[in-house]
């Protein structure tokens, strides 16, 4: 992995269900370290805070919702270079979030491979 050998990747992980936000973690099990937020509000503070490697945002959260998340993450200068991986359970979104600068989306429910195999490549392509 180049120069991030020893280095975990840290992922902040902005969902508000328990179980999905586990589901996370578990498809990424033991190559990295989590943030996780439950609302829209918190999102860009523990984005700002954490200066996560990579964040997965979900499209529907209390507060406020993905798209204006990822408009804010692109406008922040420190943030706008951070891959974000969106999850949506509606489709209709998925243009809009690639529109405000979503690197990949993925339909929920996803398959835990799938997406650690999308996190990885996404990652994979930092180095």
């Amino acid at each position: 992995m180049g120069q991030m050998t020893g280095f975990l990747a840290t992922v902040l992980i902005c969902e508000d269900e328990p179980s999905l936000r586990e589901l996370i973690r578990i498809s990424l099990d033991g190559r990295y370290e989590f943030a996780e937020v439950e609302d829209g509000l918190e999102c860009l503070e523990v984005a700002r805070e954490v200066r996560p490697d990579l964040i997965v945002l979900d499209m529907m959260l209390p507060g406020r919702n993905g798209i204006e998340i990822l408009r804010d993450l692109r406008q922040d200068s420190d943030l706008a270079e951070t891959p974000v991986v969106v999850l949506t359970a509606q489709p209709a979104t998925r243009e809009d979030a690639l529109r405000e600068g979503a690197t990949l989306v993925m339909d929920k429910p996803f398959d835990p491979d799938d997406f650690s195999a999308a996190v990885k490549e996404v990652l994979a392509g930092l180095e």
